[in-house]
């Protein structure tokens, strides 16, 4: 992925809230999918810039653009993104250039596109797109070994992980946008001094931080995206709450792997940030030189080079007592994906070598990315090591696990000098009492 002159961090924008402390510079350039709050209006593609909402169906219709890129902007303004995401890096490159171009200060097309935009607090969103299928990584090794101490105490780390990017089928029909509440799950646990399981509420709910990767070009059943290929299929990145039930996982997940405990809800941020966006935040990937060195498909000079990506993450609570008493959500933690055991370029190239074969629209999950210190622990399970210590969150309440009423917002964003620092939004959950 190749720097541009939409990366310059000296651009600035004719929309003013995009120069000041925003997720949404000239820099970033987000797809979503929303419409007015409250409105029969048909769900339509826009882009984030500053605090509004470039309405893409607007822009479609003025016919402003070159060909490629009136292609593109046509495809997105439709319902969801499917086909926008399905003609490849060429029109996503061509759209993201002919909008940064169109939203520069001293543009040309500033009086046209005047009235193109909506402010985001007057908006409400949909999922970016229809996601056919989703499945779910296990990408830090620091997550995956801080949990298999407390499920598996003599042999916390398989004698896979090291080899293969560990990943599940998840449930695609529960994914929902940020703002998503839910029931809290039902379903059977087994007490560790009992004869036999009981069913009811889940008692140790618990939240996920994840990325969500979003593939844009498929490919043909039986064919296989090679490692140095991936960017060419990869669309972008959201964050991605994959909701955990910790008390019916224990007592399901072997030997099969995860079921009622993780595809009760799932929450992503509304907001796609762009492959192309992220390319000066690329770092390089390494693996201990003491650990497995990767088969011959997941190793490229390319994906050592520039495959890890400093995606910085935090994950926030918010109680009914805190929303009450009008304060701040607590924090919780903060981490980062460049401590990734496998890069986005590893988790495309293996899920396609057996000839699996992606749809646009369909999600990866980055797995819970927990940092090596237990303060970059990126869920509830890692923190209360196991629900063993209470979390204090400042204001008189503890949590171990979350509690009805509890809502969850995970951000993230990226920074690096000589560059703009551009941002996802939030991720916003609400936990329900069960029905």
């Amino acid at each position: 992925m190749q720097l541009n002159e939409t990366h310059d961090k000296n651009l600035t924008s004719w929309v003013s809230s995009a120069n000041a402390n925003t997720d949404f510079p000239i820099q970033n350039l987000p797809f979503s999918t929303f419409r007015r709050k409250g409105s029969n209006e048909v769900f339509r593609g826009g882009v984030a810039i500053g605090d509004q909402v470039l309405d893409l169906a607007t822009v479609a219709r003025l016919e402003l653009f070159d060909k490629q890129a009136q292609q593109a902007v046509e495809a997105a303004a439709g319902k969801n993104l499917n086909a926008f995401m399905a003609m490849g890096q060429a029109h996503w490159s061509a759209l993201r250039l002919a909008l940064s171009r169109a939203l520069r200060t001293d543009s040309e097309l500033q009086n046209q596109l005047q009235d193109a935009l909506i402010a985001q607090s007057d908006v409400e969103y949909d999922l970016p797109c229809h996601i056919g299928d989703y499945t779910d990584f296990y990408t830090s090794i620091y997550h995956a070994t801080a949990v298999g101490s407390l499920f598996r105490p003599d042999n916390p780390l398989l004698p896979n992980y090291k080899w293969v990017p560990i990943g599940y089928h998840g449930r695609a029909s529960s994914i929902g946008v940020s703002g998503q509440s839910f029931p809290r799950p039902k379903g059977q646990t087994k007490a560790p001094d009992a004869d036999t399981p009981s069913f009811g509420p889940c008692k140790r709910l618990d939240y996920e931080l994840e990325l969500g990767i979003y593939l844009g070009k498929g490919n043909e059943l039986g064919d296989t995206i090679a490692l140095d290929d991936a960017d060419d299929h990869v669309f972008g990145f959201c964050l991605f709450n994959d909701w955990s039930a910790r008390d019916l996982q224990a007592w399901e997940y072997q030997p099969l792997g995860p079921f009622l405990a993780k595809n009760f809800a799932s929450t992503v941020s509304p907001w796609i940030v762009t492959n192309e966006a992220l390319a000066p935040y690329r770092l390089a990937w390494t693996r201990d030189e003491n650990d497995p060195q990767p088969l011959d498909y997941l190793e490229s000079s390319k994906n050592r080079e520039l495959g890890a990506l400093d995606i910085q993450m935090d994950v926030a609570v918010e109680t009914e007592k805190m929303r009450s008493e009008g304060k701040a959500p607590y924090r919780l933690s903060q981490s980062s994906f460049k401590h990734s055991y496998w890069t986005v370029a590893q988790m495309v190239a293996h899920h396609t070598v057996n000839g699996c074969n992606f749809q646009p629209g369909d999600m990866l999950g980055s797995g819970t990315q927990s940092g090596p210190e237990h303060e970059e622990a990126g869920s509830l399970l890692e923190l209360s090591r196991g629900g063993k210590e209470a979390i204090d969150l400042g204001n008189g309440e503890q949590r171990k696990f979350l509690e009805d009423g509890d809502t969850v917002i995970m951000r993230g964003w990226c920074e690096k000098e000589g560059y703009a620092r551009i941002g996802f939004g939030e991720c916003r959950g609400t936990v329900l009492p069960a029905k």
